[in-house]
């Protein structure tokens, strides 16, 4: 795990790129550097009204520059929508574990991302770039993503670095239906599977992973409090015992939120 810095970052920007969906840039003096795909920054609100802070994933970083993309669902993420440049908000981070890009080295890897788990998997798409064009990374690189609708955010991103398959809810883009009836639409079959999304889709994709024998690493979406292990507010359930409490429990924002899928019960 990284070290973890708690700063007071400038806004760059904030801009809107699909409803209720905002992409804010933070200059950050070690956050963004030391960020790894898969990881989350805590992001606190500036109203002492709301004392814990938001957890939001990596979406990328350019040198000191953090990208954060979020959807709006409370009055925390309601405010950050409203920043502007030159504002500026408190961040801690970089927390949690991230994806092990290694393991899909020589190999065909799969990104599967639903809704607001789409954004972590753009960074962890570039850095595998990086590797395959240095000769150390994946044979293939694909990614699958599930909408609502036609709003395909970040989508034309992930075509720089991935060939990219959409399913939407409502058929108006790609297949129709979630990950899996795309996957299974256009004959997906990888080696190595990253996810992120809601716990539905984790789940049918642990089932199609274990069934095909192929490898999974699961981004874990739980509610959090603390965002750093004391609080055990995001505790999942797990297939091994935990050595030091001797229960089948692990904290989502300490171990994870990146797991083995058969390392873990959802």
């Amino acid at each position: 795990m990284t070290d973890k810095w708690m700063e007071t970052a400038q806004v760059e920007s904030c801009r809107e790129i699909a409803p209720g969906i905002f992409d804010l840039v933070l200059r950050t003096e070690n956050i963004a550097e030391a960020a790894k795909p898969g990881q989350f920054v805590s992001v606190y609100s500036g109203d002492s009204a709301r004392l814990l802070p938001r957890p939001i994933s990596v979406c990328g970083t350019d040198g000191k520059l953090l990208r954060l993309v979020f959807r709006t669902v409370g009055k925390g993420t309601a405010e950050f929508s409203r920043k502007r440049p030159g504002e500026s908000l408190q961040v801690l981070g970089p927390l949690g574990s991230g994806y092990p890009l290694e393991a899909a080295d020589g190999k065909q890897i799969v990104l599967t991302g639903g809704g607001i788990g789409i954004p972590p998997l753009l960074y962890a798409a570039r850095r595998l770039r990086e590797r395959k064009d240095a000769g150390d990374g994946p044979l293939e690189i694909r990614a699958v993503l599930g909408y609502r609708d036609g709003n395909a955010f970040l989508a034309d991103e992930f075509a720089k670095y991935a060939k990219v398959s959409i399913a939407s809810e409502d058929g108006s883009l790609g297949t129709k239906g979630n990950v899996i009836n795309a996957m299974e639409a256009e004959g997906i079959s990888p080696d190595v599977f990253f996810a992120c999304g809601p716990a539905p889709m984790l789940r049918a994709l642990k089932e199609k992973a274990a069934a095909e024998e192929k490898e999974c690493w699961l981004s874990l979406e739980e509610r959090m409090a603390c965002g750093v292990g004391a609080c055990l507010s995001c505790v999942c359930k797990t297939t091994a015992e935990d050595a030091h409490s001797k229960v089948n429990n692990t904290r989502v924002c300490r171990e994870g939120p990146v797991f083995a899928a058969e390392d873990v019960i959802i």
